[in-house]
Formats: structure tokens, sequence, C-alpha cells
């Protein structure tokens, strides 16, 4: 029993800060999950439609079935995250969607392709991607806790662009299932390091947020030095009684909604224009790499300013940048503009995180995050459908293009409105 609990606590000793090998590792989770994740999924289904023969519509259900799955268990996934840590959920989420690459690589009908996929949506991207992930960050970080959130969101685009690689290589030499079994063993031997370097809090192993040391700050404090200054952590239960959360839930459904509208529709829209598909194709996948890169950015940017200030920077840039798709009718002109559209919505992707850590605080960030992120993932899911509707029934874009206009007007009203709630004194203590 000594063994197994000497086994349990070990902690590798590290040079630097633990906290840059918990968003590490966390990444690599991520690669494992985006196997299952839209941006995938839509660069790779060409290659399953065409040896399969089956509906593309009946395809994209089970995609969404996927994405709404996903979205009813992150609030349970947040509450996990908050009370039990990573340590063990992400390693059998890991193993358990690995398992579902292999199913689905194997199956012979849709509904068993679909079965498997939304598994592995479901669990992986609360998981492996969103909320456990970017708890364990928050947790972790408290004065670069913005650029740590960014560095752990790029990882979602980043990985996913490399996986379409990966499927697509291993597609056009043998067969697209040959990609997903490469991904379900990797995820399953994954399993391992999360396992070993997860962990819930930087106190579970002596720290502090940032690398302070617990025996270090305590004899400062002893000797009359500075304490380490603690931020205001509110409850879930108090974060609900506050206008504001709700506030945020509401602009980011619209914020992601019109992020996975736009986005879904840009490709077509160059070929509309006159591009060919490979160069339209060449401009999603420039976007892709700088919404990944820009993740960072905006999180590093968030740490000397705030999330807030930068909303307001990243929703006029996204709204003008969308109106301008509006006006536009060269096609060399609208690939720069989808650059420009790439690098703001990118912003607006993790920032809605960076004000929830900034307004409530770390000690339940995964479960108020959890009650934040239905309201995204139905977004996301409803995106791609709305856009093809529109155009089906326009026959073009423009309304598409006024509506996503419409969308972040509204959303930065909203963002606006909700202003830093004030936690009394009282009620701090008692928390």
């Amino acid at each position: 029993m000594k063994i197994f609990g000497d086994v349990k606590n070990w902690t590798p000793r590290t040079k630097i800060y633990y906290g840059w090998i918990i968003l590490g590792v966390a990444s690599l989770g991520t690669f494992a999950s985006t196997g299952s994740a839209q941006v995938t999924l839509a660069g790779v289904q060409s290659f399953i439609l065409s040896e399969t023969g089956w509906d593309r519509g009946s395809l994209a259900i089970g995609v969404t079935i996927g994405t709404w799955t996903a979205g009813i268990l992150t609030p349970l996934v947040g509450h996990l995250a908050d009370t039990r840590g990573p340590r063990i959920f992400m390693p059998v989420a890991a193993i358990v969607i690995g398992l579902c690459f292999y199913f689905l690589a194997g199956a012979s009908t849709l509904w068993q392709f679909t079965i498997a996929y939304v598994i592995a949506r479901g669990i992986g991207t609360p998981v492996l991607i969103s909320v456990m992930p970017r708890t364990a960050a928050v947790n972790f970080f408290y004065k670069r806790r913005n650029l740590a959130l960014g560095l752990i969101s790029m990882a979602r685009p980043f990985y996913g662009a490399i996986n379409v690689q990966i499927i697509s290589l291993l597609a056009i030499q043998s067969s697209w299932r040959s990609g997903y079994r490469v991904i379900g063993t990797y995820s399953i031997l994954l399993s391992l390091p999360l396992i070993l370097f997860m962990r819930r809090t930087p106190e579970d192993i002596g720290l502090l947020p940032d690398g302070e040391r617990k025996d270090i700050t305590e004899t400062r404090i002893i000797k009359g030095g500075t304490p380490v200054a603690e931020e205001v952590s509110w409850t879930s239960s108090e974060a609900m009684k506050t206008r504001s959360l709700w506030l945020i839930g509401v602009s980011q459904f619209l914020i992601i909604l019109t992020l996975g509208n736009v986005s879904f529709q840009l490709v077509p829209f160059l070929n509309f224009l006159g591009m060919s598909l490979p160069v339209a194709a060449l401009a999603w996948s420039l976007t892709s790499v700088l919404d990944s890169f820009s993740h960072p950015f905006w999180g590093f940017m968030s740490d000397k300013y705030s999330p807030r200030q930068l909303m307001f920077v990243a929703l006029p840039s996204v709204i003008v940048a969308t109106f301008l798709f509006l006006l536009v009718g060269d096609k060399k002109v609208a690939f720069g503009l989808v650059l420009l559209w790439g690098m703001a919505s990118g912003g607006l992707e993790v920032l809605g995180g960076m004000l929830l850590a900034s307004y409530y605080g770390r000690n339940s960030y995964g479960t108020i995050s959890g009650i934040v992120g239905p309201f995204q993932i139905v977004g996301l899911g409803l995106g791609p459908t709305l856009g093809a509707f529109m155009f089906k029934v326009t026959n073009g874009y423009e309304t598409m293009f006024l509506f996503s206009v419409v969308s972040y007007v509204i959303a930065t009203l909203l963002i606006i409105v909700a202003k830093r709630p004030i936690k009394s004194l009282e009620v701090a203590k008692l928390s």
C-alpha cells in the first residue's frame, strides 16, 4: 500500500514551473480528441463519403448530435474538473475515444460510424479540448493566466489541421480508416503520460499559482514580508445569481453561432466569386493557422490589459470584416478579407473563457465555464446548418453575412452591459 501511495503522489522534479508541464501534456490530449472535431471531419469528409457512398446530410446530422452531446456533458465535466481534477478523467477519456476511433474506422454502416463519432465527440471535447484542460490552466496560473489559456486553446485548430493532413495522406495511400486507426493508437498510448503528469491544482504538489512555493510563502508572511495576493473567487451558485454570467453566455452563443455560420461557408463563398477550390481551400488553411497562433497573442495582451478591453478590439474588427464581405466582389480582395476575419474571430474564440476567469476566479472555474459551455456548443452545432439554410433559401450569401453582422453587434452590446460583478467582503471571506 505504501508503494502504491508513493506512486500515486509522485511528481517529477522540473527546472521549469510545473504549470508549463500541465499545459504541454494537456495539449497532447487535445491532439487526440481533435480527430473527432468539426474542423477535422470537415477536411476529410470527402474521402469518407467517396468510399462509402453515405449521404452528406446524414453525416452532418451525426456531427451535430455529437456536438450537442458534448454540450450536454459540459456542465458535468466542469463540476468534475473542479472537484476531482483531470488526472483520472483525461486518461479514461483518451482510452475511450481511442477505442471509438478504431470502431469508427471499421464501421460498415453510417449508424455505426455515427455512434462511435458521437461518443468520441461527446466525451472528448469537454474532457480533452475545452473545460478540463482550461480549468487546469486557470488553476495553475494567475499572473500569466490568459497567456496560458491562449496556449491551451491554440491546440484545437492547430492539431485539427495536423489531423486533417494525417488522415488525408493515409487516405490517398490506403484509406481514411488507416488514419483513424493511427490516431486511435496514439490516443490509447497517451493515457499513460496523462495519468502520470496531470494534476488538479498547484497546491496538490506543494506550489501556488505561477510557481510560488507554499513553504517559502508561509515563511515570508511569518517574517513580515508581503504575502502573495489572493484573487476573489466565486462559487458556481453565487455566479449564477449575477446578471453578467448569463449575458456572457448569450454573447458566447451569438459569437460561436456566427463563427460556425461563416467559417463553414467561406470556401464555397470564395468559389462563388470565381476562385478555384484549391486556392479557396488554401485561404481556409491559412485562416486556421492564423486563428491558432492568434490565441497566445490575445492571451498575452489580455494579461497586460484585460479580456473585456480586448473584446472591444476583436468584436469591432470582426464586425467590419464581416460587413466588408457584403461589398466585396473581387476574389483577390476576398482572399485577404478571409485572413483578416480569421485573425479577429480567433480572438473571440478564447476571450470569453478568459473573461469568466477574470470575473469569477479559479476555485469554481470548471463549473462556471461548464454552465456557459452549452451556450457555445449549441451555437457551434447550429451555425453550419443555419448558414447552409440561408444560402439555400436566398441563393446567395448576403443574408448570411448581414445576419452575422447583426449577431456580432448584439454580442457587443451584451458585453458592454456585462460588467465585472462585485463581491462583498463579507461574502468573500466566507467563500
